[in-house]
């Protein structure tokens, strides 16, 4: 048997000797791995879910808020006008080169009623461009026309939450609903789109022309958002500035003046970098937390060899005594630590997956299963087991063989 192979021997037999105890020792590195391996796949998991929602609305897409937004709040910018008008919408049709397509919309919360059954919604005010800005399919029936919204026709599109709760199995295409005690037809229902990065179900809505809803359910002439599509995706901050230049010689603007925009222009761009740097800080408090976790699991490794070391100081001297050095006992304890942090490391990835699926399937959270999480967490609970058990195998290898023999 050569050096190496008794070494491993002799450090397995002295954990199998105290298996209670090797195992309550390895407690904090499988906590700390299983906290590295969930938490990480956890917050991957609503990254990644939160980009896909975010591109799930729409192309190129950018949203033009009335009022200018500070990092204290919203607040109305220059002239105290907060409003966006339908002329600014067709300016922007007739004069932003970069923008494929606009739509004016409002929004209104109404209790939608089909026979004996209502449903309290969203009901958005849009135009024929909606649905391309969006890219939101109809899936069944069709989109209203524009001349449906010139002449502010009584017809909807529902999404699909909307048209389940209403009618069931029922085709609801033809039917009519009531919205406000107005009759409204319904001509198509949306393909479904999921929920919202605030988790907000998308498809809880219904989309009615846009003046329908100006005139007969909001009875006011401002425009609560722009929505605007770019010719393509290098086109969205070339869009996104021509439009802010307009904008600011529609509403009188003076920036040299100091004037601020009484308007905001958010993009797809813009919110999927905020999205993956509020994604960034979680996963570096997870990546925190995980680390004190693996830390009191390294300390308790070390306290734990300690102690074995003051127990097996006579055994100790014996093998010294029958010629093994120093070395091979500081080689005997580093493994044994070793050996402990590396076994919760495997434990730790596994009760970790666990809870990933156990999250999943209970809690309906998006988890993503990233095989580098699970190879750094235990590459990590090896480099603990080295860091905490050096020191405990050096006290082994330097006591003194005479001193060690008369311990008792």
């Amino acid at each position: 048997m050569t050096k190496s192979q008794n070494i491993l021997k002799v450090a397995f037999g002295a954990l199998g000797r105290n298996k209670l105890r090797s195992l309550l020792t390895t407690l904090g590195i499988i906590i700390g791995v299983a906290c590295v391996v969930a938490t990480i796949g956890i917050g991957d998991g609503a990254r990644i879910q939160a980009q896909d929602q975010l591109r799930s609305l729409g192309t190129n897409f950018l949203m033009i808020f009335p009022g200018s937004v500070t990092s204290g709040g919203a607040r109305s910018g220059a002239g105290g006008s907060s409003k966006l008008s339908e002329d600014d919408v067709a300016a922007i049709r007739q004069e932003v080169s970069a923008a494929a397509y606009v739509s004016a919309s409002n929004r209104s919360v109404a209790q939608v009623i089909y026979g004996n059954q209502n449903w309290s919604t969203s009901v958005q005010g849009a135009q024929v461009d909606w649905p391309l800005i969006r890219s939101w399919n109809v899936g069944q029936g069709q989109f209203f026309t524009d001349q449906d919204d010139r002449a502010a026709a009584k017809v909807a599109v529902l999404g699909t939450t909307v048209a389940a709760n209403l009618f069931g199995s029922e085709d609801p295409v033809g039917k009519t609903i009531r919205i406000k005690n107005l009759p409204f037809k319904v001509v198509g229902v949306l393909e479904s789109k999921g929920g919202s990065t605030g988790g907000q179900d998308q498809d809880d809505t219904v989309i009615a022309p846009y003046e329908t809803v100006r005139k007969k359910l909001l009875g006011t002439n401002a425009v609560g958002i722009i929505l605007v599509s770019a010719t393509a995706n290098e086109m969205v901050d070339e869009a996104q500035s021509q439009i802010t230049g307009l904008l600011e010689q529609r509403h009188r603007i003076n920036k040299a003046a100091g004037q601020e925009d009484d308007f905001s222009i958010r993009s797809q761009t813009e919110m999927l970098e905020q999205a993956a740097q509020q994604s960034k800080t979680m996963s570096y408090l997870l990546w925190s937390i995980a680390g004190v976790s693996l830390l009191v699991g390294g300390i308790g490794i070390m306290n734990i060899m300690l102690v074995s070391v003051t127990e097996r100081t006579r055994e100790i001297g014996i093998r010294m005594a029958i010629g093994a050095k120093g070395g091979d006992i500081r080689a005997q304890f580093l493994v044994e630590a070793v050996v402990l942090a590396l076994a919760g490391g495997a434990v730790g990835i596994g009760v970790g997956i666990a809870i990933q699926r156990g999250v999943a399937r209970f809690a309906g959270w998006p988890v993503a299963l990233q095989a580098s999480a699970m190879g750094l967490a235990f590459a990590f609970s090896a480099i603990v087991g080295i860091a905490f058990g050096f020191y405990p195998a050096l006290k082994a290898s330097q006591l003194d063989p005479i001193e060690a023999l008369r311990y008792e």
